[in-house]
């Protein structure tokens, strides 16, 4: 078996709908298991209407914007009025505006749940009804009903235990003639509840099915050539990684490379798996490989630019040092708040975090330390990564910038920057 996943750029619209099924109906391994993500920018547009209902504010003018997109698509796809697939996608907008209305006030991450989660799940409705207009044998499942989870929302952690055995149905003779079609990103907790694996968690859906599977590969459908050095939206001169290792991937992940979610190497790496990154509007391109070769790992400069950055500089009101007891509490607190440290830079005396901005968790954690000790924080800032690096390529992209905290290994050093003010 192998494993495809298709990016929410892949099915954007009509033409992208058309594009992946012209793909799949070109591959000729069955089974195939496809995960698709939400339509384009649906889970932004899912993140702004949930923001709206928990503000008390009006979601009609969103929600009808956002299921105007999807009828469009829709419509493109399927003149016929009368087609299935528009009973089904009522079925779902009518669940989300219920959905929507019940939120009271809680914990943002459970309703994050309940509410985002619809893009995926409209997003393969559509593609399941058109591959099946296109003649294709394809039986559309709930990936809630496989990947288990416990109820760490909107950044679950996988049973995989549970999920493995979940998934053993699909190695039945039910599955081994066609394509297996499910979303990216969600899961279900034993007390029922959706889940989800964390932004652009899509790929490890596929990752965790693969692993469970034993499948031969995995596939990721970019909008890119496959894996580059440097986000090319960035970085003109970009160039395509041909084949790195999982080391070396789960680095550029864990850094903040944004082709792959970070959890998504690690099971494939387990089973020995090959990861491929390939172009969706070139697919008969070559890929990017991900194999356990270590020879394969070029010494181009990888460049990741990670934006809006707090660097929280900590350190102890007593007359005691940044000890392992101090530690202790802090790292208790960033963990009850599920806050990730990008950089982290010690002191006898003080302690320096970077980390993604999020206002309510800075506020919460800011909270929390304050008795404790003295804090100072700067936020707006940019950390700059790089893998393989020289002093030039240094020089070279930190120039007009203050650099307030630096960070070197052999192998790659970060930097969290402000933009210098400019002379008048």
């Amino acid at each position: 078996m192998k494993v495809f996943k298709f990016g929410g750029a892949s099915v954007k619209d009509a033409t992208g709908v058309r594009n992946m099924a012209g793909i799949l109906g070109k591959t000729t391994d069955r089974p195939l298991l496809v995960v698709v993500s939400a339509m384009g920018k649906t889970t932004n547009a899912l993140e702004r209407l949930l923001s709206l209902a928990l503000d008390k504010a009006s979601t009609d003018e969103a929600f009808d914007r956002l299921q105007a997109f999807h009828m469009q698509t829709v419509s493109e796809l399927f003149p016929d009025p009368q087609h299935r697939v528009y009973s089904g996608l009522n079925s779902l907008f009518a669940g989300l505006k219920q959905a929507l209305a019940g939120l009271i006030d809680g914990d943002y991450d459970a309703h994050y749940d309940t509410i985002v989660p619809y893009g995926e799940l409209i997003s393969s409705c559509i593609v399941y009804h058109f591959l099946l207009q296109h003649g294709m044998v394809v039986t559309l499942i709930d990936a809630r009903e496989f990947i288990h989870t416990d109820a760490h929302y909107r950044a679950a952690n996988v049973d995989w235990e549970k999920t493995a055995s979940a998934c053993s149905l699909l190695e039945s003779e039910t599955y081994r003639k066609g394509i297996i079609l499910t979303q990216g990103f969600i899961g279900r907790s034993a007390n029922g509840h959706t889940t989800s694996l964390g932004r652009e968690g899509s790929d490890f859906t596929a990752a965790i099915f693969a692993y469970c599977l034993n499948a031969s590969e995995v596939v990721i459908w970019k909008d890119v050539p496959g894996l580059l050095n440097a986000d090319p939206k960035r970085f003109a001169r970009a160039v395509k990684l041909d084949q790195i290792s999982y080391t070396e991937a789960i680095e550029l992940a864990y850094y903040g490379a944004t082709v792959i979610h970070p959890k998504t190497i690690k099971p494939l790496q387990n089973k020995n798996i090959v990861l491929k990154v390939q172009s969706f509007l070139q697919p008969e391109s070559a890929p990017t490989l991900i194999t356990a070769e270590p020879d394969f790992d070029p010494l181009i400069p990888s460049i990741i630019v990670k934006d809006e950055q707090v660097l929280i500089s900590i350190s102890p009101r007593d007359f005691s040092f940044m000890n392992e007891a101090n530690l202790h509490v802090l790292f208790g607190i960033l963990d009850a708040l599920h806050i990730s440290v990008n950089v982290m830079q010690t002191s006898a005396i003080s302690l320096s975090l970077c980390v993604d901005r999020n206002d309510e968790k800075l506020a919460l954690l800011l909270r929390a330390l304050q008795e404790k000790f003295k804090l100072r924080y700067n936020t707006g800032l940019s950390l700059l990564t790089l893998r393989h690096y020289s002093q030039a390529l240094i020089d070279e992209l930190s120039q007009g910038q203050e650099v307030l905290l630096e960070q070197r290994s052999r192998i790659t050093t970060q930097l969290v920057m402000r933009k210098q003010p400019s002379d008048q």
